[in-house]
């Protein structure tokens, strides 16, 4: 980057930092944290819509949809989360390749499964062999959203539920009594009251989720931990930046970042569970309505 990073090996200990902490590499690694974030982001709101279908689908007086709605949050919650995270971007991976296999190559004659092993045409790959970096790691990236938003979906429907039942069931009669539908009793009773109960599980979720986000590793992303371990192992005078192992560096780094991450969350957390607190008929809303007189 800087102009002086001609020969790493006559610069002087400052500038030799300067070029090597700017190197591609280390861009990439910077780059990753970015991805980590973006990740969150988009999991976060997701799995709780995921979330939010579940818990409704557990409460629903149609009894198809109420044992899908359990089944799904028993099903998740039930199996190890790298079980999920492992399988349900090969399970969709596959399943997309299948569906364009039959669509782009209706002539093929050989069978796709052949025992444990799957081939499709080149012309069902997806994305295509010859398709540029960036849209092969775009997929991989849409394909762990998809396995983070359906795994933390589960457990974001149990609190949900869970919250759901806490309300007061008297409020609720009360409003069907004043000749409320029970989509109404649900919209204007039911969901504005039950935040203050599922805050706090889903503050722990939240939690989960950053801790979780080292598994993007093994769905093949390049994530701070894979860059945090190629960085720091011991590089030999075959390398531009010869180094011994500073992986202990590298994974402080990382640490750190989680650190500040959980920190500046529990404050977000705080700050909106005093928010939901007030007027409600909770410990937290008592405090705060005495601090108030």
């Amino acid at each position: 980057m800087f102009s002086f990073c001609t020969d790493p090996a006559t610069l002087p200990d400052w500038q030799w930092f300067a070029c090597y902490l700017t190197s591609g590499t280390h861009l990439a690694f910077y780059w990753s944290f970015g991805v980590v974030l973006l990740l969150i982001a988009l999991a976060a709101p997701s799995a709780l819509l995921f979330g939010f279908g579940g818990a409704l689908a557990a409460r629903s007086h149609v009894a198809p949809v109420r044992v899908l709605g359990k089944t799904y949050i028993a099903m998740v919650r039930g199996v190890p989360d790298i079980i999920f995270f492992l399988f349900v971007p090969i399970a969709i991976d596959q399943g997309l390749e299948y569906l364009m296999h039959h669509i782009r190559c209706p002539d093929w004659t050989q069978p796709v499964r052949r025992g444990a092993e799957f081939a499709v045409c080149a012309q069902a790959k997806v994305p295509l062999s010859n398709a540029p970096a960036w849209v092969h790691d775009i997929y991989s990236f849409g394909l762990a959203l998809v396995a983070f938003a359906l795994v933390f979906g589960a457990f974001a429907a149990n609190t949900l539920y869970g919250a759901m039942r806490t309300v007061p069931r008297a409020q609720l009669e009360t409003a069907e009594a004043y000749g409320m539908s029970r989509r109404q009793v649900v919209r204007r009773i039911l969901l504005p009251q039950m935040w203050i109960y599922a805050l706090p599980g889903l503050s722990n979720l939240w939690m989960i989720l950053i801790k979780a986000t080292p598994l993007l590793f093994l769905l093949g992303i390049r994530d701070i931990v894979y860059w945090a371990r190629e960085l720091g192992g011991s590089k030999t005078s075959i390398y531009a930046y010869p180094h011994g192992d500073w992986r202990l560096w590298y994974f402080l780094a990382v640490l750190v970042f989680y650190l500040l991450l959980t920190w500046v969350s529990e404050r977000v957390f705080e700050r909106l569970m005093r928010r939901l607190s007030r007027g409600q008929a909770t410990a937290a809303g008592e405090r705060l309505r005495r601090a108030a007189a």
